[in-house]
């Protein structure tokens, strides 16, 4: 589920209130309405509604990952003008990972730090041919992606320039390749995720939006 608009009319939960209390009026926005998607999304699957807040504690990473209600899995993402949520039922998904930006170029510095050589050469590549594509922030989203539906999963960290990303750019789909000590002890994850992505607007304009998918 997904939206343009700020302001979906929601009554959010106790410990939702708790979690959220104190923080700025952008953020208490951008919090509401990506709930307001995520219940429209488990709604349509017959979910249980409840509270979707972190209750993980001792892990810093853990943080920005919401429990989800047993039986589903789901990742939440927004941006300015966008906000979005997923949701899967845990017979057929493990886990997934959905991350949304605005459709522009990342800085160099930026790029230099996610992205390796061998990357860097790809989007060479895909710039020279299809030039009106944001293929830096695109490579970016999908390693985001990726890692939203990997840690959850594995409880494991990885470095995000050693999460290697190809793009199709015909397919819409990527390919994520994980370093191998990135795996070890986590038997239900793949070495290995395809995932999706798609562009709404020219640059500097409109978003990109990718997801990752482990079944």
């Amino acid at each position: 589920m997904e939206s343009w608009a700020d302001g979906h009319a929601i009554t959010l939960f106790p410990a939702e209130l708790a979690y959220i209390d104190g923080a700025a009026p952008r953020r208490r926005r951008e919090f509401q309405d990506v709930r307001w998607c995520a219940r429209q999304a488990l709604a349509s699957m017959g979910a249980p509604l409840g509270p979707l807040i972190p209750t993980a504690t001792g892990a810093e990473f853990l943080a920005r990952y919401p429990t989800w209600p047993p039986g589903y899995v789901g990742c939440l993402t927004h941006c300015d003008g966008y906000r979005a949520a997923a949701v899967g039922a845990t017979d057929g998904v493990l886990a997934l990972g959905i991350d949304a930006e605005t459709h522009d170029h990342l800085p160099e510095p930026a790029l230099n730090r996610v992205a390796s050589s061998t990357e860097l050469a790809h989007l060479s590549v895909l710039r020279s041919t299809h030039p009106e594509v944001a293929w830096d922030r695109i490579l970016f989203s999908a390693k985001e992606s990726v890692y939203k539906a990997w840690f959850p999963l594995t409880r494991r960290w990885f470095d995000i320039r050693d999460c290697a990303i190809v793009v199709d750019p015909r397919e819409g789909t990527f390919t994520a390749s994980l370093p191998r000590n990135s795996s070890e002890g986590a038997t239900s994850a793949p070495p290995a995720v395809v995932g999706r992505w798609a562009v709404s607007g020219p640059v500097p304009e409109g978003h990109v939006v990718t997801s990752a998918v482990i079944r």
